[in-house]
């Protein structure tokens, strides 16, 4: 079966004003970004930056604040990039099924999802360059994915048959909103699947492991070239 995003998530309407700030932000995005292969799965192409401490800098002052948070849309995360492997690898986990792609960042994980024939994708971000980079990221691999500027950690996750996050237990504070909300998903029968590089917060008992990879990462961001990184289910 195709994406068929559009019918599984119908497009929310858009003032002038909201559709002019999306194109804003598109178009930074494409300025700051170069298209390319991910590495580890160069099924997938996104617009990356080179250098993670000038983009932030440069998203401040776009932004007219500082204290942002680090432009996680431009890189592929270690916990992204596994679950993407992972999907990519296993398009029975997606194939017919309805994807929520949740902290997506740049949308790498819904993207694989849609290559490998998700009934349909969104992609929850809550940084306004993430859900354009989602958007520009998606139509350089020639699929649909509904990107969503939305917190939907208080909910379930419902409709979706599936949700998948990438590294989202970086922070306690963090992890104590993921967990209920992920734990939520699965009691209404979601299949729930993370990736996590070993990061501290995450409650290793709840999950059962699906794979192990060495996956490489900008050393700018992490403390390492490459993070062995776990691709987890959370048990039902």
């Amino acid at each position: 079966m195709g994406n068929d995003t559009a019918a599984a998530h119908p497009p929310k309407h858009r003032t002038v004003a909201e559709a002019a700030a999306d194109a804003e932000d598109a178009a930074f995005v494409r300025a700051h970004t170069r298209p390319g292969p991910v590495p580890f799965v160069p099924e997938v192409r996104l617009r990356m930056a080179g250098d993670a401490i000038e983009l932030w800098e440069t998203t401040e002052r776009a932004r007219g604040r500082a204290g942002l948070p680090p432009p996680f849309w431009a890189f592929p995360w270690a916990g992204g990039v596994a679950v993407a492997r992972y999907v990519l690898d296993h398009p029975e986990l997606v194939r017919g099924r309805r994807v929520l792609d949740l902290a997506a960042g740049s949308g790498l994980v819904g993207v694989a999802a849609a290559l490998r024939g998700a009934a349909g994708v969104r992609a929850a971000e809550i940084d306004a360059y993430a859900v354009a980079s989602i958007g520009v990221n998606a139509e350089l691999n020639g699929v649909a994915v509904a990107a969503e500027l939305a917190d939907v950690l208080d909910g379930d996750g419902a409709p979706d048959d599936v949700v998948l996050a990438g590294d989202v237990f970086y922070e306690r504070t963090m992890a104590a909103r993921f967990l209920p909300f992920l734990e939520r998903a699965a009691a209404r029968g979601a299949t729930v699947v993370v990736g996590d590089p070993g990061r501290a917060y995450l409650p290793r008992g709840r999950f059962t492991a699906l794979a192990e990879y060495t996956v490489p990462v900008a050393a700018d961001l992490e403390d390492a070239a490459e993070k062995t990184t776990t691709v987890w289910a959370l048990r039902g």
